[in-house]
């Protein structure tokens, strides 16, 4: 009996470094991009930024606000691209309700993660975060160093 073979996944098309290091992601959820043909095309191309991103909830659906895709000059011929037009995000009811609640919570924002493929689609991966105090980003970093240091340690060794 042959098995099928996993297919190893793709890397990530934009990734927001920025959000681990400013935020404590407490849970993710994946979700759909309602995009344009000449998006796609660029997403193909990596031409995607999410650094400044953020989520916004409105009229009961989430959308992706500051998220800039460059456009390729051969993709969009016959239309003018806007690179940060505000985007759909395609979640089911039960997951915009917990971001909802969650967000009503004291603190706790949705932040764009990760952008990937996931059989020819666009994902995006957001998670609720609480933001992290000053004293909090300098123990991640100390613990960052010192797991570098210890593994540095152990090669020489």
């Amino acid at each position: 009996m042959a098995g099928k073979k996993k297919k190893a996944p793709e890397p990530a098309i934009a990734v927001n470094k920025r959000a681990s290091f400013d935020y404590f992601l407490e849970e993710t959820f994946e979700a759909g991009l309602a995009l344009e043909g000449w998006e796609v095309k660029s997403l193909r191309d990596k031409k995607l930024s999410i650094g400044e991103s953020y989520i916004v909830l409105k009229g009961g659906e989430a959308w992706i606000v500051g998220a800039q895709i460059v456009p390729l000059k051969t993709a969009s011929t016959h239309i003018t691209p806007d690179p940060t037009r505000t985007r759909k995000l395609l979640l089911h009811k039960a997951e915009l309700a917990k971001i909802f609640s969650g967000i009503q919570r004291n603190g706790y924002t949705c932040v764009p993660v990760r952008v990937y493929w996931v059989r020819g689609r666009a994902k995006i991966l957001i998670a609720l975060a609480k933001g992290k105090q000053q004293q909090d980003k300098r123990a991640a970093q100390k613990d960052r160093d010192w797991s570098r240091e210890k593994q540095r340690l152990a090669r020489v060794k």
